[in-house]
């Protein structure tokens, strides 16, 4: 049994999702959407993130958190804001003393679809079918969260079954 955490960091919306796999099953047990205010300062918007994610963590008691890599294509303000939020998050799981791992979106999708090209709608109904929810989880950065959970959480699984470290 692993519980595992997903994260979709964003400064204004940082999705989050948790899935248990165990025995070959997938569940999901939590998934959400961290929102900030973009006219509240930058400083209070990081703690809000780091703050739920540390009450995520001590409710779930995961044994690892799955993080989505940056990408980013033009905009480096946009990249920039969504690093610090995702350091916020990293800063939980480090002090709790959580392993994480990272994820780029085309391994994540890769994982999820079957194709890094996926696009969003096809990814939550791949996520819903996968945890089997009765409808595809929204909004989409919290079915992206559970997406980097479930893409970790099965390498971990197909690790096990090959006689690796989990």
């Amino acid at each position: 049994m692993v519980v595992v955490i997903g994260i979709d960091p964003g400064a204004a919306n940082t999705g989050y999702g948790v899935v248990l796999a165990r025995a070959g099953k997938l569940a999901a047990l939590d998934g959400g959407v961290i929102e900030t205010a973009g006219s509240e300062p930058l400083e209070r918007r990081l703690a809000r993130i780091h703050a739920r994610v540390c009450d995520l963590i001590a409710e779930h008691e995961p044994e690892a958190m799955a993080v989505e890599d940056l990408f980013f294509g033009q905009n480096a303000r946009t990249a920039f804001s969504v690093g610090q939020a995702r350091g916020a998050v990293l800063l939980s799981a480090g002090m709790a003393g959580i392993p994480c791992f990272s994820y780029t979106p085309q391994a994540v999708k890769q994982a999820v679809c079957g194709s890094g090209r996926a696009e969003k709608d096809q990814v939550q109904r791949m996520v819903g079918a996968l945890l089997s929810l009765p409808e595809p989880p929204k909004p989409d950065h919290a079915a992206d969260a559970l997406a980097v959970a479930i893409c970790h959480a099965n390498g971990v699984a197909a690790t096990a079954a090959i006689g690796g470290a989990p």
